[in-house]
């Protein structure tokens, strides 16, 4: 695990060089991945890093951890809270759609929880201009060969330092990087809805999925939801299709 902190490290400082940027931003929720980075991003940037919690009905206990981790890793922070702009920005949506008499009540949640995503990329994009950082995105292997990530939304960043490791991995990670232990143990979640955990949301555990990567047998119905996610979520891996002229 130090080969591979240092290699990270090492790798943040030279995107940091090449991009002639000043430092690195991270969005902060809590979850295990987002903690792996802020405290990455640190090492690579001891003053020059920032880590950014945006509330949008959050959580205490979601909240106390972000905190945790600002305070164990000593990363420098702040808190845009952010929920009063989703009420308000979603609400005027909604309105708009149901005078069309077109609102889908069957999308509403996935609609809104796409909505925080995007908001908190905005914000961080906006709060990255002021400093002159790049933005630090957190997925990790799974996320990124299943497509479990908002497009434009968390999926909306500068640079991917984990992306090549699975979620076992990086707990591993952080377990070296010395996160706080109930965050390393806690249920992965997006924070997109009160409750929700991203095991439920794409039906197979990321263990299962770690297993399908590092090419191991796995049931078949779970290959089959895995595989199913990986293509149904190229568009966002992908760039954008362009029109060409003959």
């Amino acid at each position: 695990m130090e080969n591979e902190v240092n290699a990270i490290v090492e790798w943040l400082q030279e995107q940091v060089k090449q991009a002639g940027v000043d430092g690195l931003l991270v969005g902060v929720s809590g979850g295990l991945d987002s903690a792996v980075v802020a405290n990455l991003i640190k090492r690579a940037c001891p003053d020059n890093s920032l880590g950014v919690m945006m509330p949008i009905y959050t959580s205490d206990a979601n909240l106390d951890d972000a905190k945790s981790v600002i305070e164990k890793s000593g990363i420098d922070s702040m808190t845009v809270n952010l929920t009063d702009t989703h009420n308000v920005m979603y609400s005027q949506i909604q309105s708009g759609l149901k005078e069309k008499g077109q609102f889908n009540k069957e999308n509403d949640r996935l609609a809104g929880a796409n909505l925080r995503a995007r908001l908190r990329m905005g914000t961080l994009y906006t709060i990255a201009t002021n400093y002159n950082y790049l933005v630090v995105g957190t997925d990790n292997a799974a996320e990124w060969y299943t497509g479990y990530f908002t497009k434009y939304g968390d999926g909306g960043v500068d640079i991917l330092p984990i992306v090549e490791f699975t979620k076992t991995e990086v707990r591993e990670l952080a377990k070296y990087l010395e996160v706080p232990e109930q965050i390393v143990a806690k249920k992965p979640s997006a924070d997109l809805w009160e409750n929700q955990t991203d095991e439920a949301e794409m039906g197979v555990s990321y263990d299962t999925i770690d297993g399908y990567l590092k090419g191991q047998e796995i049931a078949a119905g779970d290959k089959e939801i895995i595989e199913t996610m990986h293509r149904r979520t190229s568009h966002k891996r992908d760039g954008l299709p362009q029109f060409k002229r003959s």
